[in-house]
């Protein structure tokens, strides 16, 4: 097996503590913290490294901030890495026990961080020695690129191990079981503790999984040697990277590189301001409803159709204003709530107008069929890669699922539409719990807006981490829900299954009224005609009419 454990990772168990000398001493094996100063070069000593390494990595750690590690002290193109987390390796020379690496600030501010040294041996891989894209000779970083969509990580091929002194083997001379192509690679994934910015967390979860062990032990297998993950803005993710030598039985680990999917220095939209006021005030209100509905919806059946036009009408025109405009996140959530409020007006007045409750039910249906078939793709199924590569695929698939569940209504249409009001009320209560702490229940339906709003989405892995909250939430959206559509089918055991259509009572009404001369009402003055006699009792005073009663045949 590797040799990387001959050392035993050391985490300082004191709190964060800044050391501002311009001379650092690196242990192998042992977590050392360093403050960089403005203008100030720090020297990164490597001692103690014993006869039979090979090669050791020096790797430096910062949360947001760019740092510089170099081979020199003046750092040059191909000699030195600018990152937030960088590392270098060195090749070592026989007998050599010590060597020297460079810190520096290349933005003139202080930089705090946490470095590492990890130490192989001969017969493990050498990270990064076949590169041939990026600026260093060898190469065991991971860099990382991430937008509103999609985090990929990208890194150099790794090179057969060798002794001290040795010439490098030949890295694309054949592709035979001799050569670097024998080699896999396993991508990992370690999520921080959620709703969690500080420094203290990111070192921690560097620290836990900066080697082989440590990553195999908390992080997560991912098997690609380019990966396309889901960016979660606001949660902190650790990829790193592990090479293997099947024939040796060796491994080594690449730099591990840390993303929040957001901008510390960002001030329209960074990681401070995720929780936007505006959109803490839209899924607010948009919980409270959800609430309403979720155990008076059917009893109020005017206000749910109302709730669902209003959420089926803005999430069209966001998708839409969004992929054909270039307008700010509040302007479109501001509009789409607009457009939102007339879509459920307009199906509340189809409804009044017409009377037909199995059209507006259906529309009812296609909301819980949306929210059932986006649960399903976000589920583990909707990792499988034909879903994942194919977009045709995939949304054949989602509106399947999203239209056959509104062929249950035509058979129990008053259960249909209480068993909606529940669960998705239900679920619009933990969307406006989103909005104050973060839950992974939220991306249910936002991977289906993303991937909605992005053409190149279909190769992004769904997967988001699992926490307490997110546990604590389910529990909450199952009780709510089932809580809501009990309630509601006790309390219309016995009344009619669905309210009639206040425009066709009125046409009854007056049809009544016409028609039957025994009603008092029958002898009503018509409307224009008691607005007129209104008016002339401000200009005259008038004599009483008589009597009020209808005639007695």
């Amino acid at each position: 097996m590797s040799n990387l454990h001959t050392y035993t990772i050391v985490k300082n168990k004191s709190d964060f503590q800044l050391s501002v000398t311009d001379r650092v001493i690196f242990l192998p094996g042992t977590f050392q913290n360093v403050s960089v100063s403005q203008n100030e070069t720090v020297q990164a000593v490597v001692s103690r490294i014993a006869p039979e390494v090979a090669f050791v990595t020096l790797q430096f750690h910062t949360q947001h901030r760019n740092a510089t590690l170099s081979y020199t002290k003046l750092p040059g193109l191909g000699l030195s890495l600018t990152a937030v987390d960088s590392g270098l390796l060195s090749a070592l020379e026989p007998g050599q026990t010590s060597l020297s690496l460079f810190l520096s600030s290349p933005d003139g501010d202080t930089v705090a961080g946490t470095g590492v040294i990890l130490s192989f041996s001969s017969t493990d891989p050498v990270p990064g020695a076949c590169n041939t894209e990026f600026t260093l000779d060898i190469d065991p970083n991971v860099y990382i690129h991430y937008n509103l969509y999609e985090t990929t990580i990208r890194f150099a091929p790794a090179n057969l191990g060798y002794e001290r002194g040795e010439t490098p083997p030949v890295c694309d001379r054949s592709t035979g079981t001799n050569t670097r192509w024998r080699l896999q690679y396993d991508v990992y994934q370690y999520f921080l503790p959620e709703n969690d910015l500080s420094e203290r967390s990111l070192f921690g979860g560097i620290q836990a999984v900066a080697d082989i062990q440590g990553m195999m032990e908390n992080g997560k297998r991912v098997d690609m040697t380019m990966a396309v993950f889901n960016s979660i803005p606001g949660q902190g993710v650790i990829y790193s990277v592990i090479v293997r030598d099947p024939l040796l039985n060796t491994s080594a680990s690449y730099v591990p590189v840390h993303t929040y999917a957001c901008s510390f220095t960002s001030t329209l939209d960074g990681c401070q301001t995720l929780g936007k006021l505006s959109t803490k005030f839209f899924f607010t209100i948009a919980g409270l409803a959800g609430l309403f509905v979720c155990f008076f919806g059917h009893r109020f059946f005017k206000c749910e159709l109302f709730c669902m036009g209003f959420s089926f009408a803005a999430f069209f025109f966001f998708v839409l204003i969004a992929r054909t405009t270039e307008l700010s996140y509040d302007i479109c959530l501001t509009v789409s709530a607009v457009i939102g409020v007339v879509g459920g007006v307009i199906l509340v007045m189809s409804w009044w107008r017409f009377g037909s409750v199995m059209a507006c039910v259906v529309v009812v249906g296609l909301m819980l069929g949306f929210l059932i078939a986006s649960t399903v793709l976000f589920t583990p199924i909707g990792d499988i890669d034909v879903f994942r590569r194919s977009d045709v695929v995939f949304w054949v698939t989602f509106c399947s699922i999203m239209i056959i569940v509104p062929l249950f209504f035509v058979r129990w249409p008053r259960e249909g539409n209480i068993t909606t009001c529940g669960v998705v009320g239900a679920y619009a209560v933990i969307l406006a719990v989103n909005a104050y702490v973060y839950t992974s229940l939220s991306y249910i339906t936002l991977n289906i807006l993303k991937r909605f709003l992005n053409n190149n989405y279909s190769a992004v892995f769904t997967d988001v981490p699992f926490q307490t909250i997110d546990y604590v939430l389910i529990t909450v959206w199952v009780v709510l829900g089932v809580c809501g559509i009990v309630l509601q089918l006790y309390r219309e055991r016995s009344r009619p299954f669905f309210p009639p259509s206040p425009y066709l009572m009125w046409l009854q009404e007056r049809e009544r009224r016409t028609t039957n001369v025994l009603d008092p009402s029958h002898h009503f003055p018509s409307l224009p005609n008691r607005l007129l006699a209104r008016a002339r009792q401000l200009t005259k005073r008038m004599e009483p009419a008589g009597e009020h009663t209808p005639l007695l045949l």
